[in-house]
């Protein structure tokens, strides 16, 4: 499993598909061995995580720096060095790492995940070199239009994925829409190659929490919290600080009634002008990143989740969603209704859904949203998705996609 983000990695839940699979995999037969990246190329690190892994779990880490941190000049640093992302210095270590644990230990397939490029890249080398079969874990969309913004790092991101989806024997997709998009852009390759295999939540992360302390995080106040990176486009919270500023000026919220708690958004500077900007500073508040048992007890205590889901990102759900559904809160979800994530949601029951870029339908929801909560009636998840969206149950219809390349390659 060659995978960028994982522990000793703090600060993206992208780590959590990668720790979900490792987990699980072994009860369906499989057992993983890890080759990730050393963590020198973190600009994070915690330890929090890794007792999350069983302790057999074989872990390889290759050399790597990150380009803007440890190369660079005066915050400058040449474009090859950080083609197709500003990790491409993990390949050269990662290939010869790779082949010797191939040597060594004898798999009978190789995964690799994005939104790490340089993953691929190293997946599909390790396959041509090896003749193992690959599967390629997109999750979500590679080279889209204007993303990434660079003519050169898009060409290199559409040449990884055109490899990828012509020689790996599955690529999997987190989301509905993704699996789609890459149907319709490639269609020479057999649809039956292309799965689906969503995000979850780990229930043994929630199970350590042992007894949730339910209470209030603020007794008195509905405190809704979003908890992730709050990306200046993809998650832009503009017209979600103006219709606060509106509900405020119109009276329709109350001073104290509500505190909108953004932990860990990595965006601090341009969250902090938006805020100042819609003078909504008493409403909205920065908290800076926790351990991740401490976020998820966070989330189990708040009065509501909120998840911020541009149009651009319709092909996508966002990975804390999942442990949203879990923790059995009232979830409010700003998102254009005709995206994977509303339609996810709707399957669990959620009718709290508003588009983000529209600050009169955001407040008019928020407003029912905090109305249905005053009366004591908050919809909360349904039970049977809830049940679905495990990381077992994902690493199980991974294990069934693992079968059906069989042993290839021994």
């Amino acid at each position: 499993m060659i995978a960028f983000h994982f522990p000793p990695l703090a600060g993206s839940s992208g780590i959590q598909r990668t720790i979900g699979f490792a987990r699980h995999l072994p009860r369906f037969g499989w057992e993983p061995i890890i080759l990730t990246a050393h963590p020198r190329a973190y600009e994070r690190v915690s330890d929090d995580q890794l007792a999350d892994l069983p302790p057999d779990t074989i872990v390889e880490r290759a050399f790597a720096l990150d380009a803007s941190r440890h190369i660079a000049v005066i915050g400058r640093y040449p474009g090859f060095a950080a083609r197709p992302d500003r990790w491409v210095t993990w390949w050269f270590a990662a290939v010869p790492k790779g082949l010797k644990m191939i040597r060594e230990y004898r798999p009978h397939a190789l995964w690799s995940t994005y939104p790490i490029a340089t993953a691929h890249k190293i997946g599909q080398t390790l396959h041509r070199l090896s003749g193992l079969p690959w599967i390629a874990d997109f999750r979500d969309p590679m080279a889209q239009d204007g993303y990434p913004a660079d003519p050169k790092t898009w060409r290199s991101f559409r040449e990884i994925e055109e490899r990828a989806l012509h020689s790996a024997s599955f690529c999997v997709f987190a989301a509905p829409g993704a699996a789609r998009t890459y149907r319709e852009r490639y269609p020479d390759v057999p649809a039956a190659r292309l799965s689906v295999v969503e995000n979850g939540y780990d229930e043994e992360s929630f199970t350590r929490l042992g007894s949730p302390d339910r209470s209030p995080l603020l007794p008195g106040t509905f405190t809704l919290v979003h908890s992730g990176i709050v990306y200046p486009s993809e998650r832009d919270p503009t017209q979600l600080f103006q219709a606060l500023r509106l509900m405020l000026d119109e009276e329709r919220l109350k001073p104290g009634e509500l505190r909108l708690r953004l932990r860990a958004s990595a965006h601090e500077d341009v969250l902090g002008k938006l805020i100042d900007k819609f003078h909504v500073g008493s409403v909205v508040e920065l908290c800076p990143p926790i351990p991740y048992r401490d976020a998820l007890q966070e989330m189990v205590r708040a009065d509501g989740l909120l998840v911020l889901q541009a149009s651009n990102c319709n092909d996508q759900i966002p990975a804390k969603v999942y442990e949203y559904l879990r923790c059995k809160r009232p979830i409010l979800a700003l998102t254009d209704p005709g995206g994977d994530t509303a339609s996810l949601l709707r399957k669990a029951g959620i009718p709290d859904i508003a588009p983000l870029d529209s600050a009169a339908a955001i407040g008019l929801e928020l407003r029912r949203f905090l109305d249905r909560a005053k009366r004591g009636e908050p919809v909360l998840p349904g039970a049977a998705l809830v049940a679905e969206a495990s990381r077992s149950h994902r690493a199980r219809e991974l294990g069934i996609l693992l079968d059906g390349i069989g042993t290839a390659g021994t």
